[in-house]
């Protein structure tokens, strides 16, 4: 085995019971769903009991996928596991940093309770939707973006599949162009045009909320959505970034692949980015991390 990285889960993740297994099996993944509690009370509730539209609501996904993802990870680092290098996808980037020390563990979910507040305002005041853009290159889908004044390409996440984002109106006949050029779009159960200029407000926010919470230097390297480059300087400027620019996952995994990590352990609800890192590099090992009954392959494959 080379080096290893610890990829954290995004909002779309999340599904009802998520979490309740590993809870019960880790006294570290346990350990986080307590402070969430503590901090925010019914939080292990929505996870564990939460139906899939209470979960579906940005305020609740948010902390809640955060929960998983951090809790995850520690019952790794629990067993033994270390990881090289972590990344994020969207949200999934606040648990990376909160693991990597860059915030203390009350002031992470402090952050994630903000963000997802500010961020489902900002849905509610600049309506928004997003679609996958599927069989077209990324050269080809930001052209189609070009001719429309509010659509953007907001994840690139792996060859062949960029998300956009925009107003709904326009999205629409955005996806007829897709459709024109060979490609195809599916529309995406989401409740904003997140990672696009409709998050400004939210990305304000967020910049008077970090004045209030100290940031730590990482204790490994963590990359960064919006530079798919590891965080440093002003790290603070970069998560205000994050939420109105570009997810750059498929750059991010491919540096990460350059700097010799052939393995991936996704740390969250679902198996998203263990399929979109395949996509992108193919000879990469890729293990899920959500429950319980899924935390025996990673183990092996770590102490193989």
């Amino acid at each position: 085995m080379g080096k290893i990285a610890f990829v954290f889960s995004g909002q779309g993740a999340q599904y009802p019971g998520m979490g309740q297994s590993l809870c019960g099996a880790s006294p570290a993944a346990k350990e986080v769903f307590a402070l969430a509690d503590s901090l925010r009370p019914g939080t292990s509730v929505q996870c564990f009991s939460g139906t899939a539209e209470e979960l579906a609501v940005t305020k609740n996904t948010q902390p809640c996928v955060y929960c998983v993802d951090l809790a995850a990870a520690k019952a790794l680092e629990e067993a033994g596991v270390r990881p090289d290098f972590a990344a994020g996808f969207s949200l999934g980037e606040i648990a990376a940093l909160t693991f990597g020390g860059v915030f203390a563990p009350e002031a992470g979910f402090d952050f994630v309770c903000r963000r997802a507040q500010a961020m489902q305002q900002a849905a509610e005041d600049n309506p928004g939707a997003m679609a996958a853009v599927l069989k077209l290159s990324n050269e080809k889908v930001e052209a189609l973006c070009g001719e429309f004044s509010q659509v953007w390409p907001v994840n690139y996440n792996c060859p062949g599949q960029l998300v956009v984002a925009g107003d709904p109106e326009q999205l629409g006949a955005f996806q007829a162009k897709v459709k024109e050029a060979g490609g195809r779009a599916a529309p995406l159960a989401v409740s904003g045009g997140f990672h696009s200029p409709l998050m400004e407000s939210a990305a304000r926010k967020l910049l008077e909320a970090l004045g209030e919470i100290p940031l730590g230097k990482p204790s490994l390297p963590i990359y960064a959505n919006a530079t798919a480059q590891p965080y440093e300087g002003d790290m603070g400027a970069l998560l205000v970034r994050q939420v109105k620019s570009p997810v750059r996952w498929q750059e991010t995994i491919e540096a990460l692949a350059a700097e010799g990590v052939d393995t991936f352990f996704e740390c969250g609800p679902g198996k998203t980015l263990c399929g979109l890192n395949k996509k992108t590099v193919k000879t990469a090992k890729a293990y899920q991390l959500q429950h319980a009954e899924t935390l025996q392959a990673p183990l092996e494959a770590y102490r193989a």
